[in-house]
């Protein structure tokens, strides 16, 4: 048990509450931050192994943390010098990272301040679209020559439908 579950449980435990339904919603809500804060943890695991690029592990990880509205609109990323020393890598790889994304409409940079996410209005641009049309074809004629059947390839799209429309208001 991470160090936060175990606070958080006792923080429950000192509770003394009167109605079962209180301790249900109160576990609920505990159990959820522990996901997030153990996914907020792990916001930015990178594999050095990996024969990809740390900069492009670095742009899908926040690619998928903006897509699933766990970023937020205007919301800062961390300085280039902070999650380099964080994740100990060379600041010009964060750095690279950053301008790949702004290059692709999911950051925006103020000089002096730092990054923050944009605005999904400002991300639904024709070409990055079709680019990725382009790539999803890619992957699923090569997901069906190892195998992959339609009904797979329905059940990953509602997956993935799931999972985003979950992280919408």
């Amino acid at each position: 048990m991470s160090k936060l579950a175990e606070i958080i449980w006792k923080i429950f435990l000192n509770l003394r509450l009167q109605s079962q339904q209180r301790t249900y919603t109160i576990l609920t809500v505990l159990t959820l931050l522990i996901q997030l804060t153990q996914r907020g943890l792990q916001m930015f695991q990178l594999d050095v192994r990996s024969r990809k690029p740390i900069y492009e592990q670095l742009v899908d990880k926040i690619k998928e943390l903006i897509i699933h509205r766990i970023l937020r609109p205007d919301e800062q990323l961390p300085s280039v010098r902070a999650l380099s020393s964080q994740l100990t890598v060379n600041p010009n790889t964060i750095q690279r990272a950053y301008r790949e994304l702004e290059n692709q409409g999911y950051l925006y940079s103020i000089k002096g301040k730092g990054n923050f996410v944009a605005a999904i209005e400002q991300m639904t641009n024709e070409q990055n679209l079709l680019d990725l049309k382009k790539d999803i074809q890619k992957l699923i004629a090569e997901a069906i020559y190892l195998g992959l059947t339609k009904e797979d390839l329905y059940v990953l799209f509602d997956e993935a439908h799931q999972q985003t429309k979950g992280g919408k208001k």
